[in-house]
């Protein structure tokens, strides 16, 4: 299931985004200014902001981080820059620090320092702040965190702090997971609840810079914009809104009878579906069957006639529950007072589901969902599939299909748009291509990638078990290596990496007739084609064996100095806006004689 965000290779989305709505009254963004003495007021100078620190356990402003430190050291025993030493806390790991203190404070006004230093074995390697979570500002504008180590270099090159601040502020939007908020979701303060509790998960882009030791960042995707100066408080009611918002443009993209036709005409999709259904009697035969999704009805009824005793088809949008209610009268599969059938449809989110039909809890033998988007995660579908296997499923139930598994490999000038512009009708129009190719290396295209364009292996990504994956498990970070392909006769230029996925029906529960639906340039295309990420710039790599004996000196990674290989950090996690995701790619050139160069990390949302 894929719906909506394309990019074609020449640069142009496949869709048009609807205009933001302008909360203005109950849904506003409250602003925060300074003083002159640097005190937080309202209706203060901005300018007087950034150079105003307050103290992590008090009220205490103070006008650089040194004052500041010193004070929380004489009058709250704690010890920043010695606790840094002492626990070799780097950049990163000192920011959570930070947000953990501040997120600690605001709970529990009385919290302190020792109350940590009772509690965690300081051997250990596990400390309280080492979560993801803190890699979102307490405080979007928190200045601290953006000058505790001005005075610090980097092994290598100096850490741009500016630009890191600029880059997280950019990154630093919340994230709310549907499932864990209701129409209240503001804490009693008002503002949105960043301690843990379950009003409100925080899962911000940030996660897409986990434990990432890049010394630059390159934020691409969609421009954040971000008042400088004024920290924003997040409206309970804001976010409601902007949630509803997302999910009624969401289902109502697939009322559209296109979408469907594309997804049915996709016979490596819907072919995996039916054999894993049809092909598999004993385990659905009698069965009760769930369909998350079911849009036109499609896989309900191939649950109907493979014999299951009930199928509870679960659709969100309204106009495509009534077409499927009509497609299951029309085949005479549907149920209800006047239909003898098996097959019922429910106009509801599957989180809501008790709420529109009578079912038992942990009652469905059988859990099937097409719920895959571009790049498996996109549109977050699977939190609700999981959330119905937990709420629905029986114990050793099947869910179909029950793995997934995500692939990446590197591409080269062939899968870009440059080998159509160098050669127009015998004119040279290569700045057109090379524009569009800066382009795309600031957003994710969707497109078909051929076998013959990868000049890398594939490597493995990420698996999930589907069966018994947790929720916050879909936010992930991976490495891979990627090898040039030995039939590489010669150096080749690797543009960026493309992502892919499979989905398997293994014989865990398709005893009979497992199967895999596969999304890879190296089968047939399907309606999800692959995701593709280009580098800022390419990577020149070369087999070790081409290499072998050489004695190159230069960049690695350019013609002179092939890369032998390429190692890639990736993370994923849900976006900020809600449906979306966000991608960090990190990529680390390898030479033959084991010489790394590390390349800025990018960031790309979808």
């Amino acid at each position: 299931m894929a719906a909506a965000t394309k990019m074609d290779k020449d640069g142009f989305q496949n869709y048009s985004d609807d205009e933001e709505e302008n909360f203005s009254d109950d849904g506003d963004w409250g602003d925060w200014e300074a003083d002159d003495n640097g005190v937080g007021v309202g209706g203060g100078e901005e300018d007087d902001y950034e150079s105003d620190y307050l103290c992590l356990f008090c009220d205490s402003h103070y006008v650089s981080c040194d004052l500041l430190f010193e004070h929380c050291r004489l009058s709250h025993g704690f010890d920043f820059h010695g606790i840094r030493k002492e626990l070799k806390l780097d950049f990163y790991a000192s920011f959570k620090l930070i947000n953990y203190i501040r997120s600690q404070v605001a709970e529990n006004k009385s919290w302190s320092w020792g109350i940590v230093l009772e509690a965690v074995d300081f051997k250990d390697v596990k400390f309280p702040w080492d979560e993801e979570k803190y890699l979102k500002p307490f405080w979007q504008e928190d200045s601290l965190l953006y000058s505790f180590a001005d005075d610090e270099e980097d092994e290598e090159e100096p850490l741009d702090r500016e630009g890191l601040m600029e880059d997280l502020q950019k990154l630093g939007d919340l994230t709310i997971d549907v499932e864990a908020i209701g129409e209240s979701s503001a804490s009693k303060n008002g503002k949105c609840n960043l301690n843990g509790s379950n009003d409100v998960t925080q899962l911000s882009n940030c996660n897409g810079l986990k434990e990432s030791s890049a010394d630059d960042l390159t934020v691409n995707g969609k421009d954040a914009e971000t008042d400088v100066g004024k920290p924003r408080v997040c409206d309970g009611k804001l976010v409601g809104r902007n949630i509803r918002k997302v999910n009624e443009n969401y289902f109502g993209s697939y009322s559209s009878f296109g979408i469907h036709k594309e997804m049915l005409s996709d016979k490596v999709r819907t072919e995996a579906y039916r054999d894993a259904i049809l092909k598999n009697p004993t385990l659905l035969r009698g069965s009760v069957v769930m369909d998350v999704g079911c849009g036109t009805g499609i896989l309900s009824l191939f649950a109907a006639q493979a014999g299951a005793s009930r199928v509870v088809a679960v659709e969100a949008s309204e106009k495509m529950a009534k077409v499927a209610t009509k497609i299951a009268k029309d085949n005479k599969v549907f149920h209800d007072n006047e239909h003898n059938g098996v097959l019922e449809v429910a106009h509801s989110m599957v989180e809501e589901l008790d709420k529109s039909i009578q079912i038992q809890p942990h009652s469905v033998d059988v859990l099937v969902s097409e719920w895959m988007g571009y790049c498996l995660l996109y549109e977050s579908m699977l939190s609700s599939v999981l959330y119905a296997r937990d709420r629905w499923l029986k114990p050793g139930g099947a869910i179909l299909p029950d793995t997934a598994t995500m692939y990446v490999a590197g591409f080269g000038k062939g899968a870009t748009n440059l080998p159509f512009w160098e050669d127009v009708y015998g004119f040279d129009m290569s700045s057109i291509g090379k524009e569009i190719l800066e382009d795309t290396a600031r957003i994710p295209v969707v497109d078909v990638v051929e076998e013959r364009d990868l000049v890398t292996q594939p490597a493995l990504l990420q698996a999930f078990d589907l069966a018994t994956m947790k929720a916050d498990e879909v936010d992930f970070t991976a490495t891979a290596t990627l090898e040039p392909n030995e039939s590489e006769a010669k150096t080749s230029l690797c543009h960026g990496v493309v992502l892919w996925f499979d989905t398997g029906f293994t014989d865990r529960f398709c005893k009979e007739n497992p199967t895999i639906l596969s999304t890879s340039p190296y089968t047939p295309p399907t309606h999800w084609a692959q995701t593709v990420l280009t580098f800022q710039e390419p990577i020149s790599v070369a087999p070790p064996t081409h290499l072998c004996g050489d004695d190159r000196s230069g960049a690695i990674g350019t013609k002179d100095c092939p890369a032998s290989s390429i190692h890639l950090r990736v993370s994923v996690a849900r976006a900020s806006e809600h449906r979306s995701i966000d991608i960090s790619l990190e990529a680390t050139g390898v030479s033959s004689k084991g010489q790394k160069r590390r390349w800025p990390v990018q960031i790309f949302n979808l």
